[in-house]
């Protein structure tokens, strides 16, 4: 069991170079996985864990609705956005400059086997760190990601999640939005859910801008230690 995970921080970085990238430490792992159980190898899987920030661009889960999307062709252009739709849950979401999106790859078999525990130590790795900057965010029942203020009608979302999982081995992950221009959700319905609105670190604290490199550090310390994992 290989509770060790190997951290890169790709800065930023086009979606679909990354999503490649992501494809082929999953292949990978499942390889490894695939030739343990059919060979006997013994291998240990690797466990991999990406930090990036994309261009503009709108992605779409495998069951979501396309009409959450509210522009044309011609308007992404000139938003200078890009649109997937790609292989993981959930509806549809964007990701921009100033959001710190992680990708965790791992191999659940190394922790535990429950994809239910797995998003909810996600979503705890953001409530812990948005604790440490006086923030006090919380789930929202039936709605996967990290919520402000839930049951109030000033409810908003402050990061998106959506994940991907076969043989036990994950990718995709979460989307925090730090130093995010909101007004590129204007263009979506937000994870298909209509009248909440979307916020953001800067936001929240009322700063100029956030340190992003800092908010890594909490974020890393806290997934770390929830999921008793070490570096590699």
């Amino acid at each position: 069991m290989n509770k060790s995970i190997c951290v890169q921080d790709l800065g930023l970085k086009d979606y679909k170079t990354t999503w490649d990238f992501q494809e082929e430490l999953f292949k990978n792992t499942v390889d490894c996985k695939i030739k343990n159980r059919r060979q006997g190898a013994g291998l240990p899987t690797p466990n991999h864990f990406l930090f990036v920030s994309h261009p503009h661009v709108y992605t779409l889960g495998k069951s979501g609705d396309f009409s959450n999307l509210l522009l044309n062709e011609d308007q992404l252009t000139q938003k200078g956005a890009t649109f997937y739709k790609i292989n993981r849950g959930g509806d549809i979401t964007y990701h921009g400059p100033g959001q710190l999106v992680g990708y965790p790859i791992l191999d659940l078999e190394n922790f535990f086997t429950d994809i239910h525990k797995y998003l909810r130590l996600l979503e705890e790795t953001i409530i812990l760190t948005l604790a440490e900057y006086g923030i006090k965010a919380t789930r929202s029942d039936g709605e996967t990601g990290v919520w402000l203020d839930v049951g109030t009608p000033f409810a908003r979302k402050i990061c998106a999640m959506g994940v991907r999982a076969s043989r036990w081995v994950t990718m995709h992950g979460f989307a925090l939005n730090v130093n995010t221009d909101l007004g590129y959700f204007d263009n979506i319905i937000p994870c298909g859910i209509r009248g909440k609105a979307v916020t953001s670190l800067r936001v929240e604290l009322n700063l100029d801008r956030v340190d992003e490199n800092q908010v890594k550090e909490k974020l890393l310390k806290h997934f770390l230690a929830l999921f008793e994992a070490d570096l590699a």
